[in-house]
């Protein structure tokens, strides 16, 4: 039972790499509603939350991780690091807002934190790049992770009972 179970998690990761990197490419394929760069929906992101929630940290690492990986493969060496740096941060945000406050601040405030850590760790690597005159998009940023990360977090609010469901009613399919 236990093989099982962890067979049907790396199953369950699998898929849920596949959906954020094409929710991803998707996204990318969107004109841009603002002319900043950076500025996208992020509903890649909905993915990586499911992971962390569901699944824990190193399972929302492997999401964020796999998708900068194809950002890499896809779009460059800048988009990668881009991809990483925010990821990474917008990762260290939701897991330790779902451990330590998710019942206070809500989905949409996960989603809102998050979404902001990510587009600040993409602006540092823009200023790394760029210098410090890129700075002055860091409003355009704030701006847009507080308005893309509440739509990502309404919507996670909606869907993650439905997906939290059907993945317990695949691990409660698996007889010993």
């Amino acid at each position: 039972m236990m093989k099982d179970s962890k067979t049907k998690k790396i199953a369950l990761l699998g898929m849920l790499c596949a959906l954020s990197v094409a929710i991803s490419y998707i996204e990318a394929l969107i004109p841009p509603l603002v002319p900043v760069p950076g500025v996208k929906p992020g509903f890649s992101n909905i993915v990586t939350m499911f992971a962390t929630a569901s699944l824990g940290f190193p399972y929302g690492l492997a999401v964020a991780v796999f998708k900068a990986t194809f950002a890499l493969i896809t779009r460059g060496v800048t988009t990668f690091l881009m991809s990483l740096c925010g990821g990474m941060l917008s990762l260290l945000m939701m897991w330790l807002l779902f451990r330590l406050t998710s019942t206070s601040i809500g989905y949409i405030g996960i989603g809102v934190l998050s979404a902001v850590s990510h587009n600040m760790g993409q602006l540092a690597v823009a200023v790394v790049i760029l210098g410090k005159a890129i700075l002055y998009i860091a409003p355009v940023l704030m701006l847009s992770g507080i308005v893309c990360g509440a739509l990502t977090g309404t919507i996670f609010r909606y869907v993650y009972p439905l997906l939290h469901q059907h993945t317990v009613k695949l691990s409660s399919h698996v007889k010993g």
